[in-house]
């Protein structure tokens, strides 16, 4: 797990009888920020030597993403807070997220699937194609009718999600027992189960665990985790956890400023993002992103899954009675 404390980036631009070739790249680094900009110096000028070599898929720039996938590229997020290999982050929505190495979590949110939400929006685009393409139609009548099929498919989408809550509801929130059967076919396991505003989080105590080791693949398909987390984990060697609640949960309609909120930012924008991070913090203490139910299957546990457990239930406020969101 890499959550750096210093970024970078290098921009180095050559010209060619054929073209010109501009390369941007990231660096980061632990130890300052002049670490940061050699490895951002020494990224880009091997970018721009493959390009110019004849290497046709060699991006021209790294994405400003938060994270990003089997490149290599570690957590792009301001750090909040460290405690030991814990690292607290802000999010690119502003909620804090806790990063750890080794001591397994995972989320099982219970909602639309994700294939439901993706088909609701593909036969938006085919309609909205079709409608827009009629020649009877004026240009003014074909963009209203692709607005008004816009906001039919989100409010088909959301009554999915409705649905799909009550469904769940009368039959029974299975995800529990999942967990019960799995502790009893494996009981060296301890898992303690909590819940949160879209479903469930497990957190394992009875030993810690490398991302990538196939027992965390084994659990996370067994309880139906997210397949995005799962390859998140994969990718950046760590569980993650939200700490804090989620801002449309607790009444901030304006999003974290500037947009994206990806880690660092220009400084003359720090002023609107203290803002923004002052308003939402004082609005989260009133609220817990879980809640502990149970622990199931053995009492096993090791001190450092012990004080990530302590850590983590006193961020999220898991023992407290206050709203989940």
């Amino acid at each position: 797990m890499i959550v750096p404390t210093y970024w970078a980036e290098a921009r180095l631009q050559e010209k060619t009888p054929e073209r010109q070739v501009t390369v941007r790249r990231f660096g980061w680094s632990d130890a300052s920020q002049a670490d940061a900009q050699a490895l951002a110096d020494e990224r880009a000028r091997e970018a721009l030597a493959r390009i110019l070599a004849g290497e046709s898929k060699v991006a021209r720039r790294d994405e400003k993403i938060p994270y990003g996938g089997a490149d290599g590229m570690p957590i792009r997020e301001e750090i909040v807070e460290r405690a030991g290999e814990m690292v607290v982050t802000r999010n690119s929505y502003g909620a804090r997220c806790l990063n750890v190495p080794d001591v397994l979590f995972a989320d099982i949110d219970q909602g639309v699937p994700r294939g439901g939400q993706f088909g609701c929006w593909l036969a938006f685009a085919l309609s909205a194609s079709a409608l827009y393409f009629t020649r009877s139609w004026t240009h003014f009548e074909r963009v209203a009718l692709v607005v008004a099929a816009c906001f039919a498919t989100w409010a088909v989408v959301r009554a999915v999600e409705r649905w799909q809550i009550r469904r769940l509801a009368r039959q029974g929130d299975r995800v529990p027992q999942i967990l019960r059967d799995f502790a009893a076919s494996n009981p060296e396991w301890h898992l303690r189960l909590y819940r949160t505003p879209a479903g469930w989080r497990v957190l394992a105590m009875q030993r810690t665990f490398e991302p990538r080791e196939p027992a965390v693949a084994e659990a996370f398909q067994a309880w139906g985790v997210d397949p995005v987390y799962a390859m998140m984990c994969w990718n950046q060697q760590c569980f993650r956890a939200r700490l804090t609640a989620k801002p449309w949960r607790i009444g901030l309609t304006e999003h974290l400023r500037p947009r994206p909120g990806v880690w660092p930012i220009n400084p003359e924008r720090m002023p609107d993002r203290l803002r923004w991070v002052a308003e939402y913090e004082n609005a989260a203490r009133e609220f817990a992103a879980c809640r502990f139910v149970e622990a199931i299957g053995s009492s096993n546990t090791t001190a450092k899954t012990e004080s990530v457990r302590a850590a983590h239930d006193r961020w999220c406020a898991a023992e407290s009675d206050l709203p989940l969101a």
